[in-house]
């Protein structure tokens, strides 16, 4: 058996000889192990990761470098929106919209819908947006400019009003509708 072995120093008595049975403690040390390999597993597992970087044209070389595609940003102000299109650092066009929320029941939970926001975004792609063709698998892209403190339901209410422009993709030769807009955040 496993074990260490302990003599008394003194020389007065008689030697005392006590074996330390070291199974108990390989078994604490083991399962200590255990613990600490599946927990740190846990943790990268759940892990979301996100990068500041924003969605680029695929195989867009250099023959791309002199375009520069319209952003859509909106910005979730205290009272109001503001929608943004810009090209480059170039403001294009600027429109502010109160922020009227309509609050909706449903199943005992509640939540937040921005009717007119959703019109506005809707209008707005239909004037200035650029991928509008079917065989364009492209999407127009949309940033969101919101508060840290922002409750989530008025950040899905916003995600909602972004998501409401819908166009036409041909897909494998079926046409299905799609968001007109790819959604990214900025926090500030």
């Amino acid at each position: 058996m496993a074990g260490v072995d302990v003599e008394s120093g003194g020389h007065k008595k008689r030697a005392t000889n006590s074996d330390i049975n070291m199974i108990p403690f390989i078994d604490l040390l083991m399962v200590t192990i255990a613990f600490l390999l599946i927990t740190a597993v846990w943790t990268t597992s759940s892990r979301l990761n996100a990068n500041a970087e924003m969605p680029g044209q695929a195989g867009c070389g250099e023959e791309c470098q002199g375009q520069t595609a319209k952003v859509m940003h909106v910005h979730v102000n205290e009272n109001d929106f503001q929608v943004i299109w810009k090209s480059g650092a170039t403001t294009v066009t600027e429109q502010r919209i109160p922020r009227n929320g309509v609050e909706v029941k449903s199943d005992g939970s509640s939540f937040v819908r921005y009717p007119d926001l959703a019109k506005l975004i809707e209008q707005e792609w239909a004037r200035m947006g650029e991928h509008k063709n079917a065989a364009d698998r492209a999407t127009d892209r949309a940033v969101i400019h919101t508060a840290d403190q922002l409750p989530f339901k008025e950040v899905a209410a916003v995600l909602d009003a972004v998501n409401a422009p819908k166009r036409e993709v041909s897909m494998n030769g079926t046409v299905q509708k799609v968001s007109a807009f790819a959604a990214t955040f900025s926090v500030r």
